[in-house]
């Protein structure tokens, strides 16, 4: 059985494309990463999501970004946006260059373990507008991919899998449900609090598309007035 590197966030979005590669036939090694966010529930829900799907080996690996600040999710002297996302505005929620660290660790972990590819949950269609999840910015990593590691000279390169890339929520949302994902286990939002606040831009993105796709009893709770609105 082939062997894929999945990077597990614990969001809706990574354990929706975790059950995707594993439809697809592969064998996965979950990739997760205490990068001095604000809060550790999101890997919680990476341990149960990676846990409900089977999968067996688990990394969560740190990978300190909060050092040099630049982010809301990794400062806590900044406040956390709740006016919703803004059309050509990257929020203060951006984490420079995240993915692209992430993903060469997924790289190295990929080749180590001598698995085919990586599988990634990002999105550029509903998404906070961050320029790292975007498909010019995948095909440009792909490139790099095949240019930095032995297999890719040999010709076998690790192959970056984004299936969700050009879906919209809602669509992600309908895949999750049809493919049988804990979505109830799943954290998106930017608060650590015991229940989801219901007013950031993960929480906001989320709950329309789960009460545009039919399924308005797993959408938060708190704020609820306020979810519809962009």
């Amino acid at each position: 059985m082939p062997t894929a590197v999945i990077l597990l966030s614990g969001g809706l979005d990574s354990a929706t494309t975790a059950a995707i590669a594993l439809g697809h036939g592969y064998q996965l090694i979950a990739l997760s990463f205490r990068y001095g966010q604000r809060h550790e529930r999101e890997l919680g829900a990476a341990q149960k999501i990676a846990q409900a799907l089977g999968i067996k080996e688990h990394f969560i690996t740190d990978v300190n970004l909060s050092q040099w600040g630049g982010s809301s999710l990794t400062d806590k002297s900044l406040a956390l946006p709740q006016d919703g996302v803004q059309p050509g505005v990257i929020p203060s929620t951006y984490v420079p260059g995240r993915n692209t660290v992430f993903i060469a660790i997924a790289l190295s972990l990929a080749e180590a373990k001598n698995a085919e590819a990586i599988y990634l949950g990002i999105n550029a269609v509903d998404y906070s507008g961050y320029p790292d999840c975007r498909p010019e910015y995948l095909a440009a990593y792909q490139q790099l991919a095949n240019l930095s590691s032995k297999v890719g000279t040999e010709g076998k390169a690790i192959q970056l899998i984004a299936p969700l890339i050009k879906d919209s929520k809602v669509d992600i949302v309908r895949r999750a449900v049809d493919l049988g994902v804990p979505i109830e286990l799943t954290w998106s939002c930017y608060g650590g609090e015991e229940e989801p606040c219901g007013l950031c831009d993960a929480c906001r993105i989320r709950d329309r598309a789960l009460i545009e796709a039919g399924y308005p009893e797993l959408a938060t709770r708190v704020g609820k007035n306020r979810i519809l609105r962009p």
